[in-house]
């Protein structure tokens, strides 16, 4: 398949232009979700939380993943990047972390935006990485690619581990708000969205490129909100 450079212009700079007016958007609305989420008694509006987390984060690995299986790609770093950064975070998230998680139901709507960005991130991530980017050989030395390299497990260890604490925070049948302690909760109030804006903006320097550098500002945009709205909470 041939790299479809305008799509991929087009679309970094829509995520880019995105996330500008989305970040604004929550400095007006807290978009709800998690203990914002107020049920009004209508269930059939909302998702169970393992499976809202399931059907969200799918696309960033399916979509990625079928383009692989249905391509003829030479070996190449963009690839490997691929594989062991982009997919890997996702099938954690898809696979294990929508077993594990005990949130409360999510909104239908939001669940839906969320298979539709996903989707459309997954397509523009996977389709540059396989059929746009070139690296020669002098990048696999590359201080940006070790450093990005870096950020991106040290973040994603962070964000595990962070999870890790919330969702062993409160016992059995417990409803009270606790304020999460250990790891990076003892520095920053959302540890687990600092681990992930870590890595994506690890996986943007390993990388260079415009396109994951727009997927780590959209990240930025989307979740660095609500570490601030948990802080204040």
């Amino acid at each position: 398949m041939e790299c479809k450079e305008n799509v991929i212009h087009y679309l970094s700079w829509g995520f880019i232009v995105g996330a500008v007016a989305y970040l604004l958007q929550q400095t007006r609305t807290q978009t709800p979700y998690g203990r914002y989420v107020t049920l009004d008694g209508t269930p059939g509006r909302t998702c169970p939380a393992k499976l809202a987390w399931f059907l969200q984060e799918l696309p960033s690995f399916l979509v990625p993943m079928l383009l692989l299986l249905s391509t003829d790609t030479q070996p190449s770093l963009g690839k490997d990047l691929l594989l062991w950064t982009f997919c890997l975070h996702y099938f954690q998230r898809t696979f294990i972390y929508s077993l594990l998680t005990k949130g409360r139901p999510s909104p239908l709507y939001i669940v839906f935006s969320a298979v539709v960005f996903c989707s459309v991130n997954g397509f523009l991530q996977g389709h540059y990485m396989l059929h746009c980017a070139t690296y020669d050989d002098a990048w696999q030395t590359d201080i940006r690619l070790g450093t990005g390299l870096l950020m991106f497990f040290l973040g994603m260890a962070i964000n595990i581990h962070s999870d890790h604490i919330l969702l062993n925070l409160r016992k059995p049948g417990e409803v009270v708000y606790k304020i999460p302690k250990g790891g990076m909760f003892e520095y920053v109030s959302g540890a687990n969205f600092f681990g992930e804006i870590l890595e994506w903006c690890g996986y943007a320097l390993a990388t260079w490129s415009l396109t994951t550098f727009s997927f780590a500002l959209f990240t930025m945009c989307s979740i660095g909100p609500r570490a601030y709205h948990h802080h204040r909470y």
